[in-house]
This record gives structure tokens, C-alpha cells and sequence, in this order.
């Protein structure tokens, strides 16, 4: 008897000490309210990303975020590493990539969050502020080098300035044109989207590439700033457009119905395998103000944020 009830005691401590340890574990997990984690994205979304996670602080003074900014395939390989909790992309994980966290018995999800626009930029000393894309095309394949074989009167070498290799702006261009090549063309690496805008503003003959979200926010003035002394090309669509209206700039309005050319989507994708913080900002940006944010950065959200009017029948 009494070791059938020593026996009993024994289990019994055994089970209260696996339910602390397992709810000491649970105690040190990140909730939507509060915990620290990493978050990872191509530094052309910079002033967007930190708008959203800073809102979101604000809201949970507990939650936090480590911001790594790197160009996008670096992101994704911090998030196959599991050193990042969720990234901010242009695109979505390819198969081989899915595969990795399989393997690792992870889990992902992704949310379409926003259509972007990438801004052609130059300095407001170069006249030639209207492209076709077929034009876009020719210069990315090395077919037309001069300013002086666009319309606009301009002339001299055209230099292609992006932020990084790796990153998302150049990677959409080659994509998008299938370009595999660009060791023939005149190209620069910044370092960064606020880098591409000061060059281009001091190179006549320089054409930028940047994420539209640095030039875009009407409220900011670090935004206005780095709008002076540089202007944001229209692009059209067909190599004959019938009129001026057919050039389109990467706004709000351009990005409506995708209407602008060189238009993109913008994921957040995770690999939280719980209720966490991630979690906790990804239903922000879904069903919140975050969609309000990102509209006020110059963007299209995929959710738009309601606003509701009162109208009053006067008698």
C-alpha cells in the first residue's frame, strides 16, 4: 500500500513539474500583444515597413521588431533560416524554397498586402520625362544607350542606377524583360533607394530605380526632401501612346486597376507557427489601420481601410 501510494506521489510531482515546465515554455513565447522578433525586407520598402511596425508599437508598447533591411533574396534566405520570423517580398516562395521548410517541419504563410509601383526617377535637369516600355526594354537589353534616341532632346550615355544587386528593384526589371545579361551595360549600385535619389539628382544622364513608398508619403518630410531636384518618369505601356494621359506615374491613381506599367505585389509571409506577433501584425495590416498606413505611404492596399460618412438631409 505504501508503495502503490509512493508510486502515486511519484507521478503526480512528475506531472505538476511537466505542466510548469510547459507553461514556463508557453510564458516565454511572443503573443500579438507583446515579445521581440525579427523581421526582415528589401530596403526599398524601408519607410513603409517602419511606419507599420512603429504604428504597431505605439498600439502594444510591449511588442517589439528588429528591423534587418538587405536586398530581398537575402531576406528570404533569413527566413529558409529561420533567423527572421516573417519578410516583406515581391514575390511569393518558389517550390524549392517551400521544400526547405518542409523539410525543416516549419510552417509558412504569405499575405498579399499592397500593389507597388517602381519609380523611374532622373534629375530635373534631364527634359526626357516620358518612357515607353518598349524603350525600358531596349536600354535594359543594351539596344538603346543614349538619351538622344528617346524623344525629349536629351543627350549622353544613360547610366542605370539601382539601390543593390540581390535586391528586389533590379531583379523585377530582369525579370520582367527576361534579361540575363547586364555586364554590357552601364550600370551603378547605390546602396541604397536614398542613394539612387541623390545620384540621379546629380547626374543628368543617370536613370534611378527605387520603391515609389520613399517619394510617396505627401506627410513626411524626409519624403518631401528627397523629392527635391528629381523627377518621376511616366511610363506607357505600347511604343506609339496616343496621348500624354497614356503616361502613367507609379501613384496611387497610376497603381489603381494596375494600371501603371512597372507595378508589383507585396507579400508578408511568415513562417510563425503559432498565435504570435507576427501573426498579431499580419491581422493589422489585413483587417486595421495598417491598410490606412500603407495608402498614406503612397501605395494601393489590397484592404482598403472603410471610412464611413455621415450625410445629413437638411430639412
Amino acid at each position: 500500500m505504501k508503495k502503490r501510494l509512493a508510486g502515486l506521489l511519484l507521478l503526480a510531482t512528475l506531472g505538476i513539474a511537466g505542466l510548469l515546465r510547459c507553461t514556463s515554455s508557453n510564458s516565454d513565447l511572443d503573443n500579438p500583444r507583446q515579445g521581440t522578433i525579427t523581421i526582415a525586407a528589401d530596403e526599398s520598402f524601408k519607410p513603409l515597413i517602419n511606419s507599420l511596425t512603429s504604428a504597431y508599437e505605439g498600439i502594444y508598447p510591449e511588442a517589439h521588431f528588429k528591423l534587418d533591411y538587405k536586398p530581398e533574396q537575402e531576406a528570404i534566405r533569413q527566413l529558409l533560416n529561420d533567423s527572421a520570423r516573417i519578410i516583406f517580398a515581391t514575390r511569393q516562395l518558389n517550390d524549392k524554397e517551400l521544400e526547405i521548410i518542409r523539410k525543416q517541419k516549419g510552417s509558412q504563410k504569405f499575405q498579399h498586402i499592397a500593389t507597388d509601383g517602381l519609380a523611374l526617377v532622373i534629375g530635373k535637369s534631364n527634359p526626357d520625362s516620358l518612357i515607353t516600355i518598349p524603350e525600358l526594354k531596349a536600354i535594359m537589353e543594351g539596344k538603346l544607350t543614349d538619351w538622344s534616341e528617346i524623344k525629349g532632346g536629351q543627350e549622353g550615355l544613360i547610366t542605370l542606377v539601382f539601390d543593390n544587386a540581390n535586391a528586389s528593384n533590379l531583379n523585377f526589371v530582369l525579370n520582367k524583360f527576361g534579361i540575363k545579361d547586364i555586364q554590357k551595360l552601364r550600370i551603378i549600385s547605390a546602396g541604397s533607394n536614398e542613394n539612387v535619389i541623390k545620384d540621379v539628382r546629380d547626374n543628368p544622364t543617370h536613370l534611378g530605380f527605387i520603391g515609389v513608398n520613399w517619394i510617396s508619403d505627401g506627410h513626411s518630410l524626409a519624403s518631401e526632401e528627397l523629392s527635391k531636384g528629381i523627377r518621376v518618369m511616366g511610363v506607357a505601356k505600347d511604343a506609339q501612346p496616343g496621348s500624354l494621359s497614356d503616361y502613367i506615374q507609379p501613384f496611387q491613381a497610376g497603381l489603381e486597376f494596375k494600371r501603371y506599367p512597372l507595378h508589383r505585389d507585396l507579400y508578408i509571409i511568415s513562417r510563425e507557427g503559432y498565435s504570435g506577433l507576427g501573426g498579431g501584425l499580419m491581422t493589422y495590416i489585413a483587417r486595421d489601420v495598417g491598410g490606412l498606413i500603407i495608402q498614406k505611404m503612397g501605395l494601393l492596399p489590397t484592404v482598403v481601410y472603410p471610412r464611413e460618412l455621415e450625410v445629413k438631409k437638411e430639412l
